[in-house]
């Protein structure tokens, strides 16, 4: 059996184990919160390094993207120096390449994107691959990069104004302590509703789930959710703020969806290669094990 731990700086609350069989293959999946304390998840990877096959790295991102571009954050890359033994990735792999195939799912299965919906992306430089999709579906975008991220009052209308922001303010806001740019441990269970009229135009909000939920206003009628990790609590609160359909790119693992860099870390198990894989590389196991996005109506 082969062994997936995902490390996060999230909540310990939202801490799950499961096993689940995966292209032939039987895999123990455990993810792991350290409540915002990243020393902690640093002496943890140390700890179960050379232990495990495949960390995932919950919680935070190793980069962020541009359009051509990415850029490793500051933080972690304290946090790799702790794997020498065990690869270790942190989901963009997937958000690159199995959030694409999602847009592309939901463009040619489901009505959810027909004519041209306004779609509220939290963080664009988080899920470039999905925004460019969105795009290319014809959705009309908003990218609340500086908005949510940096606590700048201004959307981004469109990618060609988010790449430009990113190649100026990237280099520089990657630099900065993770805890700045993204809610980590108890913060992610707090709600400070912010630019409420952003998700009020939206007929999409898409993003990362800690994002969403940190922002978002009392009530969300009617709305679209696109996101990776949920709980059924997460379901329960979505559906009491009055949430139509939520889209989780994840497939549901032991009664829960688990995050994009859990994922990731099982096909790199599965792939047998000891490394971060190929765009190529995903797509064809992607292909193989036929990943399908869960779509739950909550009314």
């Amino acid at each position: 059996m082969k062994k997936v731990v995902s490390i996060s700086l999230g909540s310990s609350k939202r801490n799950h184990t499961v096993e689940v069989e995966i292209g032939g293959e039987l895999f123990h999946v455990e993810r792991i919160g350290t409540d915002g304390d990243m020393q902690k998840m640093i002496a943890m990877i140390g700890e179960l390094d050379g232990k495990v096959d495949v960390f995932g790295l919950g919680g935070m991102d190793l980069y962020i993207y541009s359009q051509k571009r990415r850029y490793t954050l500051r933080d972690a890359k304290a946090v790799v120096k702790a794997a020498q033994k065990t690869p270790i990735v942190d989901g963009s792999g997937l958000k690159n390449t199995l959030e694409r195939r999602v847009i592309a799912y939901l463009r040619e299965k489901t009505p959810l994107l027909d004519n041209k919906p306004h779609v509220l992306m939290m963080c664009g430089v988080d899920r470039f691959g999905m925004a460019e999709a969105l795009e290319e579906a014809g959705c009309r975008i908003t990218c609340g990069d500086l908005v949510f991220g940096v606590g700048v009052p201004i959307p981004l209308r469109s990618l060609r104004a988010l790449d430009w922001v990113a190649r100026i303010f990237a280099p520089l806001v990657s630099q900065l302590p993770f805890s700045m740019l993204y809610p980590t441990g108890k913060k992610q269970e707090e709600n400070t509703p912010r630019a409420e009229h952003l998700f009020r135009e939206a007929d999409i909000i898409a993003g990362d789930y800690h994002f969403i939920r940190r922002y978002m206003p009392p009530r969300l009628d009617g709305k679209i959710i696109i996101t990776n990790t949920t709980t059924p609590e997460d379901l329960q609160l979505l559906r009491e703020r009055g949430v139509k359909t939520l889209v989780t790119t994840t497939p549901e693992l032991g009664g829960r969806t688990f995050g994009t860099n859990v994922m990731e870390a099982l096909l790199v198990a599965l792939s047998g290669k000891g490394r971060e894989l190929e765009a190529s590389e995903y797509d064809e196991l992607l292909t193989e094990v036929d990943f399908t996005p869960h779509i739950s109506d909550l009314h």
